[in-house]
């Protein structure tokens, strides 16, 4: 796997905080708020706890839909294989530009999957409000592997970047690295609660995070239509045994 994929993921969970702020920065604050003033120790433990299962969920989320990619993908000849990866790295690209179309409002057609993601979230929805309320370290983590499933655009860009990789193991650093990215600005927003939400939903500050959003997939465009002769060499058609002076067959 690339460095510079690995970096894409982390840049796209912070500079796309700002949604992320709008999906997820409400249950962080009330989680905060819910837990006594008096015991920072504790908020702070809670806040952690519910981003490590939330994190927890998009890197299985990542791993199960890669292992799922790569089944399909042995059964493809060599070149059919190539292409199958080209194309989730240009359903990456599109799903970034469009959302960040839709950070900065020029254009919201990104909501359309979101909505579609509502179906799943129902099943789930029920399970994390069971567990309300939250003020112990393992109700925490629980809590946030159900929020991961929320129907979030962003998260389903990553996804799509996260699967179009070479591999499961690849796929699951991707979406965790793109969960690290959306860390400070959701622990953050736990500790600091309104203050920073609405430097975050700044108007200007929005727009900018939506063209590097944009920039990222427009990056990812280019890497995929660009780089096709680099673009997965066999890495679902390779067998385990394949020759040892081309181990790169494996990892990206």
């Amino acid at each position: 796997m690339d460095v510079s994929l690995w970096l894409s993921a982390l840049g796209l969970g912070f500079f796309g905080s700002a949604h992320c702020i709008a999906m997820c920065g409400g249950i962080c604050s009330a989680l905060s708020f819910a837990l006594p003033a008096g015991r920072p120790g504790l908020r702070l433990i809670i806040l952690l706890g519910y981003n490590t299962g939330r994190i927890a969920s998009y890197v299985f989320m990542a791993l199960a839909l890669s292992a799922l990619a790569a089944w399909f993908a042995q059964h493809l000849e060599p070149q059919a294989s190539r292409r199958y990866l080209i194309g989730l790295r240009i359903i990456a690209g599109v799903l970034l530009i469009a959302m960040g179309l839709y950070l900065a409002s020029w254009w919201l057609g990104i909501q359309h999957l979101e909505r579609a993601g509502q179906r799943l979230w129902s099943v789930f929805k029920p399970l994390a409000q069971r567990l309300t309320p939250v003020h112990t370290l393992p109700k925490a983590v629980l809590f946030g592997a159900i929020w991961g499933w929320l129907p979030c655009g962003l998260v389903y860009s990553a996804l799509a970047l996260a699967v179009s990789q070479a591999s499961p193991a690849a796929a699951g650093l991707t979406m965790f690295a793109f969960g690290l990215g959306t860390l400070p600005a959701l622990l953050a927003t736990g500790l600091l609660a309104s203050r920073l939400q609405a430097v975050l939903n700044h108007r200007r500050l929005k727009q900018l995070f939506a063209v590097l959003l944009i920039a990222f997939g427009v990056w990812t465009l280019v890497y995929a239509t660009g780089h096709t002769d680099h673009s997965g060499h066999g890495d679902h058609s390779t067998e385990p045994n394949s020759a040892p002076e081309q181990p790169h067959h494996h990892h990206h």
